[in-house]
């Protein structure tokens, strides 16, 4: 497997992304290249630093960087020798198999449109995996499409069924279209036709899920547009960070509680790490000619470290060839559903 990381797009620089390279080579030896693009000096010194010597590791230089302040598309366009253009270019010139980024987001989608869509494949979607009670669930769109329409909503079902399975080890995975309430009535334009959609393919699909469901095992697939998957996703990490120091400052409050805590440690220990977004690294891009993974703005070594695991885990899995012939009988199913003649004639 041959990665090609973005390592100047993070909030931190090159050293962060060395420090989480150094520890996913150490634990994943079907890693067999590593190409950290970016400035040439700055790498090597943080290598040095790092005490990284591995022939596996290469550079390839890169003299421009895109910020999380770059417009997206205009930042592509104008800085084509940035970190992230380069290690977009490297899979698509097929000399690596994924590329991961922590980089702005919106730069990243549109740089890897480059890879080309999958056939059949409408929008690309960012598959976000998010932990429930006792499991986890893939809520996608995370924010690759700020609007979006029904059939699209209905193709990143198929997708994120697809995840569930090979990913999440899901065998008949439960799908639902994010609304505001589980009664048919609810939701909007958009969602309702998704739904409707969604009922006439080969999914498991339990028709609307509410924001009371997500964190309940309720649900293993949560389909949804950019926009609001984005929002659900932010507010879900700042409230499990809230409610942490919020746990924290009760704990400490007398030395009564602060035993307590000591003896409850490694229950906490435990409920820290199930809820810790690091843990889970990256999200991947789905639907485009290649593997995609982005990774935080803020990954710390952690973070960038099981970035690098989620790349490995979906070239092992090879998600995308089965993709096409999915979404390709998706696409019949609905295309047979909306014009009955479509059927009679095949």
């Amino acid at each position: 497997m041959r990665l090609a990381v973005d390592v100047m797009g993070g909030d931190h620089g090159c050293a962060v992304v060395v420090e989480g390279l150094k520890q996913a080579l150490s634990t994943d030896l079907g890693i067999t290249e590593a190409l950290l693009v970016g400035n040439q000096s700055d790498i090597q010194a943080e290598l040095s630093r790092a005490g990284l010597s591995d022939a596996r590791v290469q550079i390839v230089h890169a003299t421009e960087v895109l910020t999380m302040d770059d417009k997206p598309l205009e930042g592509i366009r104008k800085k084509k020798d940035s970190s992230m253009v380069r290690a977009i270019e490297l899979v698509r010139n097929g000399k690596a198999d994924a590329v991961i980024s922590p980089g702005n987001t919106g730069a990243l989608v549109a740089g890897s449109m480059k890879l080309g869509r999958l056939d059949g494949v409408e929008r690309p979607a960012i598959a976000c995996r998010m932990p429930s009670r006792t499991s986890d669930f893939v809520l996608l769109d995370g924010g690759a499409n700020a609007t979006a329409e029904p059939l699209h909503l209905a193709q990143f079902a198929v997708m994120g069924n697809l995840y569930a399975q090979e990913i999440l080890g899901h065998k008949r995975p439960r799908v639902g279209v994010l609304s505001n309430g589980s009664e048919e009535s609810k939701g909007n334009d958009l969602t309702r036709e998704a739904a409707r959609m969604c009922s006439k393919l080969d999914l498991n699909f339990i028709g609307y899920v509410e924001g009371f469901d997500l964190f309940d095992d309720a649900v293993d697939v949560v389909v949804t547009d950019g926009f609001t998957g984005n929002i659900v996703l932010k507010t879900a990490e700042s409230l499990s960070k809230t409610v942490g120091q919020m746990l924290k400052q009760q704990l400490m409050a007398n030395p009564l509680r602060k035993l307590g805590a000591a003896l409850a440690r490694g229950a906490f220990d435990g409920l820290k790490k199930r809820l810790d977004p690091e843990v889970y690294g990256g999200a991947v891009v789905l639907g485009l000619n290649g593997v995609v993974i982005k990774a935080h703005g803020s990954a710390r070594e952690r973070a960038i470290a099981s970035a690098l695991r989620v790349a490995a885990q979906e070239i092992k899995h090879n998600l995308n060839q089965t993709l096409v012939g999915q979404i390709a009988r998706a696409n019949s199913s609905l295309a047979s559903a909306l014009n009955p003649a479509v059927a009679m004639n095949s």
